[in-house]
């Protein structure tokens, strides 16, 4: 029954695709004849579509609602899995629906806070803004303090709930009948934009994610972020300080207020990169809408719901990937990939170098303001298919982002050179991993690690202890057939573990410490 309802609930979908004319005719003259006829079924059954200024597709996931923009928006960036023509089309897709009624907003501070509206805030504004998942009101305490409430919309976890069990079942029939997909596990992408937006229906987590961001950047110039009220935020309702700055996409309101254009677009750029590179934590949707300017000439970024994280590997990859590409060194670039595991060993690292080669000398041939990191990483990650590289969605988010932020810089300065600015964050980065301060670091975690291996040593050794013993008694009830010599051999093993050599086995553990810590001094 729950699979005839998925089915259902794609086909409405189906329909809506199909009014909006989502395939151009050249694609639906490659499908199966039976799909082509159903197309076609589909078109008169559905109708015509109201007329737009935007993408057909746009236009259909909107039709759609929350949970399906959500989608679009998700894979655009996985031009891995749609192409790059379908994710540069779903890029500018925007997220923003019809407020939910105040009275709503009202009933919902009053259920989350415990207290009567005019007790929690002094003024409560209509929706100021308003997306598939939440709004935004303004609001002031009794001293005049001004914040920001975003409250989560009614029914939203259900609506989204129905919604992304049909995706996933969808995604299982693809792996199930269309080899090629599963390279790009469709499964494991829903289950990723599963998880995304279970955290962002959580506020607390968004809050959380700011909290880290301002602790990360707490030394940065001219950056910053909102301070959470943590005593009035709960999950279902997020308050934190209104930033009372010029949004990025007024321009010209930042020039009449002396502003230096080419200073913020550089600030931007670097800040991104900063939080990549160096924290492992970055804003995913760093869009001109998300970015302010403050009274103080800060770069103020709001609205965390999507954020994305390298490990150090990654961090690594990436800024020798820039580092690379901007001195030429392909070779170190795509041995950076073999290491991080990327790319199988199976494949020659030289092929790999030449194939890198061919993706960024006519890059790099460009004049500076030309030149786009986003689209490089772009072209790298799809030229890394006939290499069978495995799918890495944290560096496509990262790749969808930054061509985002680079659009944002060069909105800003159209003759903003991106190496120019990037090349100080990315050099004193790697300056300081493969310098004594990163040595001492590798080294600390190593420790770390080693020592957490002999702490678990003793523990293992006596469940094999455990595992030879029933082994051995299952031999001796007759439970499992081995020769004399064998089970002589078992029982040995067996005596053997005695306390004394339980306690040889902690020396033991303890003397690996003592050799490695010989082997840094």
């Amino acid at each position: 029954m729950k699979q005839l309802n998925h089915i259902l609930h794609l086909a409405k979908a189906g329909l809506v695709f199909a009014r909006h004319d989502v395939l151009p005719k050249e694609q639906v003259q490659l499908l199966p004849a039976p799909a082509r006829i159903l197309f076609k079924l589909a078109k008169l059954v559905a109708g015509k579509p109201k007329t737009s200024n935007t993408s057909a597709l746009n236009d259909a996931l909107n039709e759609l609602g929350p949970s399906y923009i959500k989608l679009g928006q998700f894979l655009a960036t996985r031009p891995d899995f749609i192409g790059k023509d379908r994710a540069t089309e779903l890029a500018q897709l925007q997220d923003r629906l019809a407020p939910f009624d105040h009275q709503l907003a009202v009933k919902e501070v009053e259920r989350q806070s415990g207290k009567k509206l005019s007790q929690v805030f002094a003024t409560f504004s209509e929706p100021v803004a308003a997306a598939s998942i939440a709004q935004v009101h303004k609001a002031t305490l009794q001293d005049g303090t001004e914040l920001a409430v975003k409250i989560l919309r009614p029914n939203v976890k259900r609506r989204f709930k129905k919604d992304l069990e049909a995706f996933a079942f969808a995604a299982r029939l693809m792996e199930k009948w269309i080899e090629p997909s599963r390279r790009l596990r469709p499964v494991e992408a829903i289950r990723v934009l599963t998880k995304s937006i279970d955290l962002e229906m959580d506020l607390r987590m968004e809050a959380a994610a700011i909290a880290e961001m301002a602790e990360n950047t707490k030394d940065d110039a001219k950056f910053r972020v909102p301070k959470v009220d943590w005593q009035r935020t709960t999950g279902r309702m997020l308050v934190m300080e209104w930033i009372d700055g010029i949004p990025l996409n007024a321009p010209e309101k930042l020039v009449e207020a002396g502003v230096d254009l080419k200073n913020l677009s550089q600030n931007v750029i670097q800040s991104f990169l900063r939080h990549a590179i160096r924290d492992g934590f970055f804003h995913a949707d760093m869009h001109q809408g998300n970015l302010f300017v403050d009274p103080q000439g800060n770069l103020v970024a709001v609205d965390f719901g999507i954020t994305g994280r390298l490990n150090q590997q990654d961090r690594f990859v990436l800024a020798q990937i820039l580092y690379g590409f901007l001195n030429k060194k392909y070779l170190e670039v795509a041995q950076a990939h073999f290491d991080a595991g990327y790319v199988p060993q199976t494949e020659d690292v030289e092929v790999f170098a030449q194939s890198l080669r061919a993706i960024g000398e006519p890059i790099m041939d460009k004049p500076a303001e030309e030149i786009s990191v986003g689209q490089l990483l772009g072209q790298l990650l799809e030229g890394t298919q006939r290499f069978n590289m495995a799918t890495q969605p944290q560096l496509l988010l990262l790749q969808k982002t930054m061509v985002v932020v680079e659009g944002v810089a060069r909105s800003l300065n159209p003759k903003f050179n991106m190496w120019t600015a990037s090349e100080p964050v990315v050099k004193e980065w790697l300056e300081n991993r493969l310098g004594p301060k990163g040595v001492v670091e590798d080294l600390s975690q190593g420790m770390a690690t080693l020592g957490k291996v002999a702490m678990a040593m003793p523990q293992a050794m006596l469940d094999m202890q455990q595992a030879t013993s029933a082994l051995s008694e299952m031999v001796n009830k007759g439970q499992i057939g081995l020769d004399d010599h064998t089970t002589q051999n078992l029982a040995k093993a067996q005596s053997a573990q005695t306390r004394s050599t339980r306690i040889a086995l902690w020396v033991g553990a303890l003397s690996l410490v003592v050799i490695a810590l010989g082997q840094i001094l």
